[in-house]
């Protein structure tokens, strides 16, 4: 019992950590690419990465993430003032990127992690999944028959931009990694050193 709330534990902080960060990052990014670029139709945001880090940290948990990112994107473009429907087609429209589940499941978060192939599948399907979802959502909630263009194809800086640090973090250790795994693998490392070092002072003796 104590090692399932301690892990809790440390999810509940893991994932809030990476919720301030997802509110930070979201807001600078959307807020700047608006105020410098205000006549370009395409958009830059952070969500569909930190969602996929936080999908391999811990599964479905980045829901939170998805949804929060969506709501994040809507406030700081403002889009929630234009439209208020808005609010629920980026909130809820970001559920879609939970197909990365899929993946998940059939790969494995080792056998993402380990090929970066998948590793870029993995991260462009769950921007995809979003991108599906708000179009959806636009076109049953606000009659957006422009929709597939709309949520599509503005966003092909993000794509491209999700990809190339989704490459990037599956390189950094432990971060792109389900956190069991993780953790008993650095378990299993830290008894190995504490074993070796055991063994080595026995050997001055």
């Amino acid at each position: 019992m104590q090692g399932t709330r301690s892990l809790s534990q440390y999810r509940a902080i893991d994932c809030s950590l990476f919720a301030i960060i997802l509110v930070v990052f979201e807001t600078v990014v959307v807020k700047a690419g608006t105020a410098w670029f205000p006549d370009e139709p395409w958009m830059v945001s952070v969500t569909g990465i930190i969602t996929a880090i936080v999908m391999m940290r811990w599964g479905p948990w980045a829901a939170i993430h998805a949804v929060l990112g969506g709501i994040v994107l809507c406030a700081a473009s403002g889009k929630g003032a234009q439209q208020p429907l808005f609010w629920v087609v980026y909130g809820i429209g970001n559920l879609g990127g939970m197909i990365g589940l899929l993946l998940r499941k059939k790969w494995g978060p080792e056998g993402i992690r380990r090929n970066v192939w998948r590793s870029l599948i993995f991260g462009g399907t769950i921007l995809l999944g979003m991108q599906a979802g708000r179009a959806l959502l636009s076109l049953i909630l606000i009659r957006n028959t422009g929709a597939l263009v709309f949520y599509f194809t503005p966003e092909v800086v993000t794509m491209l931009f999700t990809l190339v640090l989704t490459w990037i973090v599956r390189r950094v250790d432990g971060l792109f990694e389900d956190q069991r795994h993780f953790l008993n693998r650095y378990q299993k490392q830290m008894l190995a050193e504490e074993s070796g070092n055991a063994e080595e002072k026995g050997g001055f003796q």
